[in-house]
């Protein structure tokens, strides 16, 4: 069986990127200031729902990085 380019190419640096992507993505859609949604994305121990949540119940995005930084 042969593997599609896209198969061969993903590795763990690959993987790391989409997953970065995925996260920024949840946090802009969610509310987040681009730049914001990225410096949240990049801390793997900043939990993706808790920071989607504090949005979703009305807590200021500037509040809701102190909070979560």
């Amino acid at each position: 069986m042969y593997m599609t380019a896209a198969e061969v190419q993903i590795g763990p640096e690959a993987e790391a990127e989409r997953v970065l992507t995925w996260r920024v993505d949840e946090l802009e859609r969610a509310g987040y200031e681009p730049i914001h949604a990225l410096r949240l994305a990049e801390r793997p121990d900043v939990d993706l729902h808790l920071a989607t949540d504090l949005l979703r119940q009305g807590c200021p995005a500037l509040v809701a990085l102190d909070i979560l930084l």
